[in-house]
This record gives C-alpha cells, sequence and structure tokens, in this order.
C-alpha cells in the first residue's frame, strides 16, 4: 500500500511513525511534513489548502490511501476533491467536518441527536453576548464558532475578559461550564460502524498545574487508571453511534475520525466539542499503545467497509506525551532557535522514549524550530509511573533556547494508579 499523509505536526509524525511500522506500507509520503517526520517518510512540498494540488500529488504518487491530518484542510473540503479523483480518503467531508468547523452546528447536530452537552447560546451582537454571559454566570465559557487553531476558546472568572473575546468573535458560542475532568475519545468511523480507540486526558494550560493561557496542548496521557471502565461503551451509546447516525441521516455522512472531548460532569458525560480529525498531543499517546496495523483500518474507513476490520489489539502498556514549546508560547513564539539532543534520546531512550516533530525544520545539518509547539517527546512504560520518568528523562536531554515544558503531566494519574 502507498500511504500520502497530509500535514506537518507532530500529529502527522504520529501517524507516519505507525504507518512506517505497517508491514502493508511499502511507500510512505507526507507533504509537507517536517525535519522529524523525513527520517520515515519521503517529504512532499503542497499547499494543504488546495485540493486540486492534493488530489494531484496523490495521483502523481499513485497513492492507494491518503490520510488528511489537519482540521483546517477537511473543513476547506480537501477530502471531497480527493475523493471526486477516486482515491480512498481517510477524513470527512467539508460538509460534515463542520462538526468542528462550526461549534453552532455541532450544537445542532447533538441536539437533534440527543447527545449529552452543554447549555449553551449563539451569539452575534454585544446585546446577546451580554444576555448569554448574564444568564450562565461564572465561570464563562466563550467559544468562537469557526475553527481558531486551539486559541478560540476562554475559560475565566473575568466578565470583561470573556466580554472582549465574544466581541472579537463574529459568532459565538456561550455556554454553561462543565465542572470534572476531561476526557478524550476518538473512534475510526465509516459513517455506520464506529470503532472506538482507548480514552485519553490532555493538558490544554501552558503552565503546571493548569495555570497559564489555554494552548493547543502541552502533554498527553494514556490509559486513565481513575475512569469508569464502561466509559468506551457508554460514550458509544450515549455520544458517538447518535453522532454518527444523525450525520448519515442528514445525507452528509461522517467518514474519517471523530473525536469526542468530554467533561466527566457530577451529572454525567457531556460533550465539550467535537473535532473531525485526530487530536494532537493525545494521538501521541493513543497510537504509541495501539498493536494493531493502522493502514488497514484507515483504508476501510475510506472505503466503507469498517465492519469487516476486527477489534482492535492494545498492549497494556502506558503511554505519556510531553511537549517542549517555543519561548514565549502561546503568545509569540520565537523560531529559528536550533534543536540539540535529538540523537541523544534516539542513542540512549529507544525504542521506549523517542521523539515527535511538531514545529520543526531542517536548515543544513541543523534541526532548528519553527512552530510554536516544537516536540513531543513520548514513552511508554509498564504503568504511567514508569512511563512518566522515561518520557521525562528523555526530555532533559533535548537543548532549545527558551524552551518551555509542564512538569506535571500524569503526576496525579500516576499516582493515584
Amino acid at each position: 500500500m502507498k500511504v500520502l499523509v497530509i500535514g506537518g505536526g507532530a500529529r502527522e509524525h504520529a501517524l507516519c511513525r505507525s504507518l512506517s511500522l505497517d508491514p502493508d506500507v511499502n511507500a510512505l509520503y507526507c507533504a509537507p511534513g517536517n525535519a522529524g517526520i523525513a527520517e520515515v517518510a519521503e517529504l512532499r512540498p503542497v499547499d494543504a489548502l488546495d485540493g486540486e494540488a492534493v488530489a494531484r500529488l496523490a495521483t502523481e504518487l499513485r497513492a492507494d490511501l491518503v490520510v488528511v491530518g489537519p482540521e483546517a484542510p477537511l473543513v476547506a473540503g480537501v477530502a471531497d476533491v480527493v475523493r471526486a479523483a477516486g482515491i480512498p480518503v481517510f477524513g470527512p467531508s467539508g460538509e460534515a467536518a463542520r462538526l468542528e468547523g462550526s461549534k453552532a452546528f455541532a450544537k445542532d447536530v447533538m441536539a437533534a441527536a440527543g447527545v449529552p452537552t452543554a447549555r449553551s447560546h449563539v451569539c452575534t451582537t454585544p446585546e446577546e453576548v451580554d444576555a448569554a454571559l448574564d444568564a450562565f454566570g461564572a465561570p464563562y465559557v466563550v467559544k468562537d464558532d469557526g475553527l481558531a487553531a486551539g486559541k478560540g476558546v476562554v475559560v475565566t472568572d473575568d466578565l470583561a475578559a470573556a466580554r472582549a473575546h465574544a466581541l472579537r468573535c463574529d459568532r459565538v458560542v456561550i455556554e454553561e461550564f462543565l465542572d470534572g475532568p476531561e476526557v478524550s475519545l476518538f473512534a475510526i468511523t465509516d459513517g455506520v460502524t464506529v470503532l472506538p480507540l482507548q480514552p485519553a486526558q490532555d493538558f490544554k494550560r501552558a503552565l503546571d498545574g493548569d495555570e497559564g493561557p489555554n494552548t493547543g496542548g502541552m502533554g498527553a496521557y494514556s490509559p486513565l487508571p481513575w475512569a469508569d471502565p464502561k466509559l468506551v461503551d457508554e460514550v458509544m451509546g450515549s455520544v458517538l453511534q447518535p453522532t454518527v447516525d444523525e450525520l448519515r441521516r442528514r445525507g452528509t455522512p461522517f467518514s474519517g475520525l471523530l473525536y469526542a472531548g468530554l467533561a466527566i460532569t457530577s451529572r454525567g458525560v457531556r460533550v465539550i466539542e467535537f473535532n473531525a480529525r485526530f487530536g494532537d498531543p493525545e494521538t501521541q499517546v493513543v497510537l504509541a499503545r495501539l498493536r494493531t496495523p493502522l493502514a488497514s483500518v484507515l483504508l476501510n474507513s475510506a472505503n466503507g467497509t469498517l465492519h469487516d476490520e476486527p477489534p482492535l489489539s492494545w498492549r497494556d502498556d502506558a503511554a505519556v506525551t510531553v511537549v517542549i514549546a517555543s519561548h514565549n508560547y502561546p503568545e509569540t513564539p520565537r523560531t529559528g532557535d536550533p534543536i540539540e539532543g535529538l540523537a541523544e534520546v534516539a542513542e540512549h531512550d529507544a525504542p521506549d522514549a523517542y521523539v515527535l516533530h511538531a514545529g520543526t525544520r531542517r536548515e543544513g545539518d541543523a534541526v532548528v524550530s519553527a512552530g510554536g509547539r516544537v516536540l513531543s517527546v513520548t514513552a511508554t512504560g509498564s504503568d504511567l509511573a514508569q512511563a512518566r520518568t522515561k518520557a521525562y528523562k528523555a526530555v532533559e536531554r533535548i537543548r532549545l533556547d527558551g524552551s518551555q515544558h509542564r512538569t506535571d503531566i500524569a503526576a496525579k494519574a500516576a499516582e493515584g494508579a
């Protein structure tokens, strides 16, 4: 099988790493990729938002499967153009990807499907914003209706800050605050059959103790020793299958990766948001634990034959990912700084710990930072405590001027396990 992965972050590096280990994959390409992905896949240039360019590249490579990683190309309808060219593609149509591209659309689907979620108001005027903020009270939860690369959500007790964020958005969803821990649960679907993966938890805040601004994610771990063993079955029945069924009923079947961001509240499971693709950094830990070869699962999703796929097989190991971010992330991250220590991790810590590249590029013989989140250091161990130890040992080998990382990823879960 020849596989083309679209994107260039740590999620795509995790996907490419898994696909490169799959015996069914004899050629692997990534466009545009990054310095780390280049070690496991052949890189090709492409504008990921240009569906015609992606389809041309896939045709030229004679790809048997295209995997669209990021949300922006999916919402832009890139998967539709590739499908129209007769090439199997893992990723939803532009219409179905509105589940992530529009918070208001997602709320409408959930209401029709009877999916439990936070009460909310969609606002387009200052008067509507003020009424909604007053109705729900603090903590205020304000979400830009469109894609915002992980920076469109503000949760704050500060009314002025909540109002200011809302007024910067053309259309905004204001909703009640959901108490309780958050869980990410991915499911692969072909629009009919739904195959859940293992749950993970990520860390959105920049600083230890969940302090600081929201980010795209500073780390993750899996499994969740504190979660109810029946959680996956419950979410399948109350969230994932009803959502897939409702989208099919509307004539916009969802094929690809359905990501449910959940709050385990005092009143039960509630959906915080849906995403239409693998989440970052949760993908790094979920795929680290997946024993089933990945390519056939993704191809069955693309071809509508997921019912042929046997149950997924998982390693007993735990996995932890720690994100190394550049100076001043998430505000105005600095780029262009050299990264050292990558070879030392490969020499001393592999295969239990390895580095997935997020924002990197090669300049001559050097690898330099090229984004806010630069690296995802991922490790597996017999339990979370061991996986944490291995991950942070590898983190200590990395040298990037001004970089930052959280020191408490999976700490509470490891202590309570």
